[in-house]
């Protein structure tokens, strides 16, 4: 006698098992699910096997090849396309001349097969179906007989209102060749919706038999570890190939060179591969390792399946999870329940998987990371999910509007229950999407959101100042990806989120802490667009002088970088007296708020067009409306390290007297204009809150930062593109000198930076290093170390988000400054290799 089975599926619903292997091959106590049917086919001697592939057929055929090695004769058939499963059986018609069994190789079942095929050849049926009771039918086919055990009606997935039987068909058939003239060829058919129906119309003699004993669909991941819990519980026997121990009251099953430590506590039945180490004081329950796998001391498994090659360290604690191969788990993880961990993954220690969660292959989970939600597209899962004040990640793949909602509720929870925020983005539509997405998480926790739908940023800061909203977010396309989308939060005042309220927002989020409103409570949604840009557009305009532009025509160029900045600020400057030429002064959703790679053009543009047109000055706007880049009135273009003397200078130049805020990395030509003028500088630390916070002085009349972003706290204490371009305007006509000549008046000094990688975990000891490299030296430890050579100097500066150390170096002249560079340089390499 022949059998037919079926290894053809994608095993779509039991991913990421079947990531990179076919679901027949999935391991079941370390040996393939299909090895089981082939086992228990040999068993009642049917062992003339045909083998129906389709999804990864070289897979299975490299395990079985001719089927010799396992006491069977294997002909594979593969179909050129999906059949179904009837179409696929006729492929195989040619080696199926006598009676012959189908079965599914992705079934767990211990059936009696001889007694199917005994009942079949006694009702002399053309089709028999294997029937068994079940306590949920409703993922099966329920079929109904009569007395003779014929088959008079079949019922497919019904609903519970539907069900008339808890019998259901098993995937299990025993059928004579005569069947094939009831399945067309080459056409997709299928033994539950087309076959046995038409079999049943034409009044064959189509039978059901109804087997005793154990049969589980492995048809998802749940149903996956609840086979392996009937193993453990005794409810089905199969084959196991590691050898059992003769050890009084344990079922420990173990492999070929196996270190098992005196000192291991092992509960229930445990099965441990080839070549497996298991560690001192490591506790395991009910559980199955596979081949080449080491768990170290302290680890507790407790209901696990643990595929091929993987290394659980010292003190982790895995319950009821999957583990699949080549993964490797850090010290002190903790898997709750249900999780999945498909293959190739690295969990960092200390990581928290909460339950059911499924990781699919090749992500890196951080250290300390805890992954409430199943990790498909991204490659890892943060530690943290801030990054200062802002949350980033790739639009609709790990910042998914799923994601968003809880992350909406987590911040709402932290805010008082009717309290108001205020909610903005640009013009990209992943930023609507996912702000609609954050909103209504936020309504779901009580809290009121007034929506200034599109809007640029430092209009939005600028209406928390006032009253009313005890914070803000703004979305936006990310700053140097432009398939990421940032997520700014703001407090009251308009400032940037304090390190302690992101970790509260991050605590909620991961722990799920959240606050749902009474269904009378939640937060109602208003839309505010236009008041605020009129708030914003009078208070703008009362800062600024516009007496010095009345008197001269005025003349400027502006790239406004498709953002929404182009809508309100070409009619301030015009009411200013100013006359603009726009560049990309309109906003495109299609394609969202920037060009990639477009900004050095953009910027060779703008100089032309500024020394073409014979214009006063340039500016090119960044999307996020903070940062900008100036061209003087020759078309020269100034950004970053130079802008900030420039826009400095000419404040003095202007008549600016106060205090001026520059992070500490800043060029020491700041302080030396500053002093001539017997104004001060205020070194902060590079963070934007740092800085923010220092503007917040009376005192202080400007602070800018090294990438081009300025602060007037005449006007508000945080970086506004818009504003400093007004007000570098005004202080152009205020001083009466054109921008080339006030930079021909700043003290020239040699700055270089550059930076060198550097591993999280030994940024600590690099600092150390250079603390104690510092100590016979004058140095300031504002933010990194910097060390002053005399007039020189030179600063050690770890990335607060990135695995670099920056270093900076400022000399008179550029062979010194490249000498400074170099010698911390090859300091920190040095170090490096040492902390290694």
């Amino acid at each position: 006698m022949k059998a037919v089975i079926m290894a053809g599926g994608f095993g779509t619903r039991i991913q990421p098992l079947t990531s990179n292997i076919p679901k027949p091959m999935i391991p079941l106590l370390n040996r393939p699910i299909m090895l089981h049917i082939v086992e228990l086919l040999k068993k009642y001697e049917i062992t003339d096997l045909v083998m129906l592939l389709y999804h990864q057929p070289a897979v299975i055929k490299n395990f079985f090849r001719d089927g010799t090695d396992f006491g069977v004769k294997i002909t594979y058939v593969t179909p050129l396309q999906d059949m179904g499963t009837a179409g696929a059986v006729k492929c195989a018609e040619k080696y199926l001349d006598e009676r012959f069994v189908v079965i599914s190789g992705d079934l767990l079942t211990d059936f009696n097969l001889k007694k199917i095929v005994d009942f079949h050849e006694e009702k002399k049926a053309l089709a028999t179906i294997t029937l068994t009771s079940v306590k949920d039918p409703l993922q099966f086919g329920v079929v109904i007989t009569d007395k003779e055990k014929r088959i008079t009606q079949f019922l497919e997935k019904p609903g519970w209102g539907e069900v008339i039987s808890d019998t259901i068909n098993t995937g299990i058939y025993v059928l004579e060749p005569e069947i094939f003239r009831h399945i067309p060829a080459e056409e997709n058919f299928d033994f539950s919706q087309d076959l046995f129906p038409r079999l049943l119309s034409n009044s064959e003699p189509l039978f059901g038999y109804t087997a005793k004993g154990y049969w589980r669909d492995i048809g998802n991941t749940d149903s996956y570890r609840e086979a392996h819990h009937d193993i453990f519980r005794g409810k089905v026997n199969v084959k196991i190939d590691e050898p059992k121990q003769d050890l009084v009251g344990k079922d420990l099953r173990l492999g070929s060179d196996v270190n098992l430590d005196d000192h291991v506590v092992l509960d229930g039945t445990v099965i441990i591969g080839d070549n497996s180490q298991i560690f001192d004081s490591a506790q395991i329950k009910d559980s199955v390792i596979g081949r080449n796998c080491t768990i170290e001391a302290g680890v507790r498994l407790h209901r696990c399946v643990i595929w091929d090659n993987v290394y659980v360290k010292r003190g982790s604690k895995l319950n009821d999870s999957v583990v699949c191969s080549n993964v490797s788990v850090g010290n002190g993880v903790v898997m709750e329940e249900g999780t999945i961990v498909a293959d190739d993954t690295s969990i960092g220690e200390e990581a928290y998987i909460k339950r059911d969660v499924k990781i699919w292959p090749r992500k890196v989970i951080e250290a300390g990371a805890i992954v409430t939600g199943n990790l498909i597209w991204g490659e890892k899962w943060k530690k943290s999910l801030f990054e200062g004040a802002m949350i980033k990640g790739l639009t609709n793949i790990e910042l998914t509007p799923e994601f968003v909602a809880k992350l909406g509720c987590a911040y709402g929870t932290t805010l008082p229950k009717g309290s108001n925020i205020l909610a903005g983005r640009d013009s990209y539509r992943a930023s609507r999407m996912l702000k609609r997405s954050f909103i209504g998480g936020l309504l779901s926790a009580g809290v009121n959101v007034r929506d200034l739908t599109m809007v640029a940023l430092p209009a939005l800061r600028y209406k928390l100042r006032t009253f009313g909203e005890v914070g803000g977010v703004q979305f936006r396309q990310a700053i140097d990806d432009p398939a990421s989308t940032e997520i700014v939060f703001l407090d009251g005042e308009g400032l940037d989120f304090s390190s302690s309220m992101g970790k509260n927002v991050e605590r909620i989020f991961f722990k799920e802490n959240f606050r749902r409103a009474h269904h009378t409570e939640p937060g109602g949604l208003t839309e505010i667009p236009q008041q605020v840009m009129d708030f914003y557009r009078e208070g703008f305009l009362h800062a600024i002088d516009r007496s010095p532009l009345h008197r001269k025509s005025f003349k400027v160029v502006i790239d406004f970088n498709f953002s929404p900045a182009s809508q309100l600020l070409p009619s301030i400057l015009n009411e200013m007296g100013c006359e603009v030429i726009s560049l990309n002064a309109y906003v495109d959703e299609e394609r969202g708020g920037k060009v990639p790679g477009g900004r050095q053009q953009s910027l060779s543009q703008l100089a032309k067009i500024v020394a073409s047109l014979e214009a006063n000055a340039g500016f090119w706007l960044d999307s996020t409306v903070e940062e900008v880049i100036v061209a003087d009135e020759t078309g020269k273009i100034y950004e970053g390290a130079e802008l900030l003397p420039l826009i400095v200078g000419l404040a003095l130049k202007a008549g600016e007297r106060g205090l001026f805020a520059v992070p500490v990395s800043a060029p020491s030509a700041v302080e030396r204009m500053a002093h001539e003028k017997g104004c001060a500088v205020t070194r902060t630390k590079s963070a934007d809150r740092s800085m923010i916070e220092a503007a917040l002085s009376s005192e202080v009349v400007l602070a800018g930062s090294m990438d081009g972003r300025f602060a007037f706290p005449k006007f508000q204490a945080a970086f506004d593109g818009m504003f400093a371009i007004a007000k570098t305007i005004e202080m152009i006509a205020r001083s009466g000198m054109p921008l080339s000549k006030v930079m021909d008046e700043v003290p020239q000094r040699c700055f270089l930076q550059t930076r060198v990688p550097c591993v999280w975990d030994m940024k600590g000891g690099i600092m150390r290093k250079m603390s104690e490299d510092s100590l016979d030296k004058e140095a300031s430890f504002i933010d990194g170390i910097k060390v002053n050579v005399g007039e020189d100097w030179a600063l050690v500066l770890p990335d607060q988000y990135q695995p670099y150390v920056h270093i900076i170096a400022e000399a008179r002249d550029a062979k010194t400054a490249q000498r400074l560079l170099g010698e911390y340089q090859k300091k920190v390499e040095q170090w490096k290799k040492e902390l290694s």
